[in-house]
């Protein structure tokens, strides 16, 4: 893929389960590549937010602020994009929230 953003305020599907956000992230991916690819970024994703994977059956509506970023972002990557756009990704979370998510997308930054 090309571009995915993470719009201010999150923008999820707030009735919709943390997985089933994730695999909308996926969604264009699914005609061209295998599932087992989509799996492996899915497994990325748990690796690098674990409270996803904990939360996975819970719906994104219910999840804290930090969490529905974490949410945001993840589905954003899920889309395998080679330019990840953030738009405000700590408005609204408190402080040492804001600096969790600050160090995972510096994280994402490195090979």
């Amino acid at each position: 893929m090309g571009v995915s953003l993470v719009p201010e305020g999150r923008q999820l599907f707030a009735p919709l389960t943390v997985m089933e956000n994730l695999t909308l992230g996926a969604y264009q991916r699914y005609r061209r590549e295998e599932k087992s690819k989509i799996k492996s970024d899915l497994d990325t994703i748990f690796e690098r937010f674990p409270v996803l994977k904990e939360r996975r059956s819970q719906v994104a509506g219910t999840l804290s602020g930090g969490e529905q970023q974490m949410l945001a972002i993840g589905r954003a990557l899920m889309s395998g994009p080679k330019f990840l756009l953030l738009d405000e990704p700590s408005m609204g979370l408190a402080p040492l929230i804001a600096a969790h998510i600050f160090q995972i997308i510096s994280q994402l930054h490195q090979p």
